[in-house]
């Protein structure tokens, strides 16, 4: 699996998560960048993600909803506050009511996403995601946060590897 570490900081009412790819900076980069691709592994394999509006400048918006095994469809967004391609973005990550419009009953995070070259063709990336309080932190988490971005982060690999298949 390429998750390497999850770091969950109380004090610092963060938690992190770490993966490593056999990929450049530029390619991991393109995960983000590109909505089809965000698309293959925003979410948990249950969930999959459809992005409705992709601005990943900074003050632009990200909006996806997941559409559940039962044909829920949760939704969120992200307000982009940095992005500087093809290294770090860092975004406002909200749930959303159905008419786009952002959920005040649930607390919103700030994502830092760094990517870094690590040495022969590997790609280190890391999602911080840091909550408002700590009871913030805790609802969130209960929500399934952790395993959910463990699973999603979990399918990057395979969408990498079909880089690496030889054409016919």
């Amino acid at each position: 699996m390429t998750v390497t570490s999850v770091r969950k900081d109380p004090d610092a009412l963060s938690m992190t998560i770490t993966a490593e790819f056999e990929a450049s900076v530029e390619r991991v980069w393109q995960l983000w960048a590109d909505p089809r691709q965000l698309e293959r592994w925003w979410g948990p394999p249950e969930y999959p993600a459809t992005v409705t509006s992709h601005d990943l400048q900074p003050g632009g918006r990200v909006e996806y909803h997941m559409t559940g095994p039962q044909g829920d469809q949760p939704r969120g967004y992200w307000e982009i506050v940095k992005a500087e391609a093809p290294r770090s973005l860092v975004f406002r990550d909200g749930f959303a009511n159905d008419d786009g419009s952002p959920n005040l009953d649930l607390p919103t995070t700030t994502a830092s996403v760094t990517i870094e070259n690590i040495g022969e063709g590997r790609t280190r990336m890391s999602v911080d995601s840091v909550f408002p309080d700590a009871d913030a932190m805790e609802r969130i988490l209960a929500m399934g946060a952790e395993e959910g971005l463990k699973q999603a982060v979990g399918q990057i690999d395979a969408i990498l590897a079909e880089d690496r298949v030889a054409p016919r």
